[in-house]
């Protein structure tokens, strides 16, 4: 039988959509590290919409994040992005990129868990700080110690990251091999845990 012949095996991908219904990947972790990158390229792969939250939040305020910190202070912000983000689990399967903070909000988590599967992709201090210093727009980050304020921040924030259900290091290698990880991992978190045949494997099993 010639490998011309066999059956297309199901792709990852496939499985992971069908598995996945009317649920959203949502993709959650601190400022800079990589979250609106990873999820684009993720969405392209699973053929899904990508949205990210903080646009999403701007676009529905018609100012910047600075800005509505600046004129309302973060707990208004937050307020904005918890509904934006209930607005968004609503819309179907999508992967959707959240800010660093929303994960934090009790309600948000419980949405997402319900509505969701979520991906913690998780930084070093050095590679996020190294990630946001090129990004001078980010609000938390207005101090005269954002070194201190990221090292805060990931104190407080990682217990609650790591609630997750799958967690993705993301660290200075290309974006397609995160996106792999996340690929693989999804596979094996929805579709019990059985790995895409290889295609050489499916070779050495027609000889």
């Amino acid at each position: 039988m010639s490998d011309a012949a066999l059956p297309l095996p199901a792709s990852p991908e496939a499985d992971i959509l069908s598995a996945l219904g009317a649920r959203a990947i949502v993709l959650v972790g601190m400022m800079g590290v990589g979250k609106s990158t990873v999820g684009r390229r993720l969405a392209a792969r699973l053929k899904l919409p990508f949205v990210d939250a903080d646009t999403e939040i701007e676009a529905a305020a018609g100012m910047t994040i600075p800005e509505i910190f600046e004129r309302h202070g973060e707990p208004h912000f937050r307020d904005g992005e918890a509904r934006v983000i209930a607005r968004l689990l609503e819309g179907g399967p999508l992967v959707l990129a959240t800010g660093g903070g929303a994960f934090m909000r009790e309600e948000t988590r419980a949405r997402i868990a319900a509505k969701a599967v979520s991906v913690w992709l998780k930084a070093e201090h050095d590679v996020i700080m190294r990630r946001v210093r090129r990004r001078a727009d980010r609000p938390l980050l207005q101090t005269a110690d954002p070194e201190g304020t990221v090292t805060r921040l990931l104190t407080e924030r990682e217990p609650i990251y790591a609630n997750a259900d799958l967690t993705i290091a993301s660290r200075d290698v290309p974006h397609d091999r995160i996106v792999e990880e996340c690929i693989e991992a999804l596979h094996a978190r929805l579709c019990g845990g059985q790995p895409a045949q290889p295609p050489a494997d499916i070779a050495s099993a027609s000889r």
